[in-house]
């Protein structure tokens, strides 16, 4: 299986982009704001390709966009045609993003698409498994990383950050191993053998943070 191979700044953003694979999914950032995330088997992808019979309005507004962004995900996640939009800009935490970014030595971008794939910036998110917000914290995490007050926007992200990055260290850098466990666990990706598991959710999970983060990259 091939691996994402990414190098960090000490400022913790890109310094080389995603290694190639074998399936494209693209991401771009509307005029609304609004991030689209979508394959090639998608609607989307037919009117950003300008195929016959795509709707000149539809097609104006998309290429009047910033440009649209294609990331590769291999054959570990099986093919997704949903098309997935984001309308929230998640901007008013843009400098605790930053914060962790520096001291984790993270990509801020990837740090704001699992914040945005966890809890869609709300800080009070709870989940139906007891997870905590902005970046979905249990408790037990919350409590291990010494997060005080899970729904105070500065300790949450930089609990979620600091985890984010023992994982990053663990996997040695692979995003798929990485996102895997912020989903599921490290034990599902232990029993999976190193891929993602089987686990729809966790597909969907990892598929959405990678493009949700190239349109963060792309929108900065």
């Amino acid at each position: 299986m091939r691996r994402i191979a990414l190098a960090l700044t000490l400022a913790g953003t890109l310094a080389a982009p995603l290694a190639a694979a074998a399936r494209g999914v693209y991401s771009y950032v509307d005029r609304d704001g609004v991030i689209r995330v979508f394959d090639e088997s998608s609607e989307e992808y037919a009117r950003i390709s300008h195929r016959p019979g795509t709707p000149r309005r539809a097609r104006g507004r998309i290429v009047s966009t910033p440009q649209v962004h294609r990331i590769e995900i291999d054959d570990r996640i099986p093919p997704q045609q949903a098309v997935v939009r984001w309308s929230k800009s998640g901007k008013d935490y843009d400098p605790h993003v930053q914060a962790a970014a520096s001291k984790y030595e993270l990509p801020a971008a990837l740090i704001k698409a699992v914040m945005a794939a966890e809890s869609a910036f709300n800080p009070r998110a709870v989940s139906r498994r007891g997870a905590l917000g902005l970046m979905q914290l249990m408790p037990a995490t919350a409590q291990e990383l010494s997060v005080a007050d899970v729904f105070d926007p500065a300790q949450n992200i930089d609990g979620g950050a600091r985890y984010l990055r023992r994982l990053w260290t663990q996997y040695d850098g692979d995003l798929y191993q990485t996102l895997s466990a912020y989903n599921a666990g490290p034990d599902a990706v232990r029993r999976a053998g190193g891929k993602v598991p089987r686990i729809a959710e966790t597909q969907d999970y990892v598929r959405r943070v990678l493009a949700l983060y190239q349109a963060y990259i792309g929108s900065s």
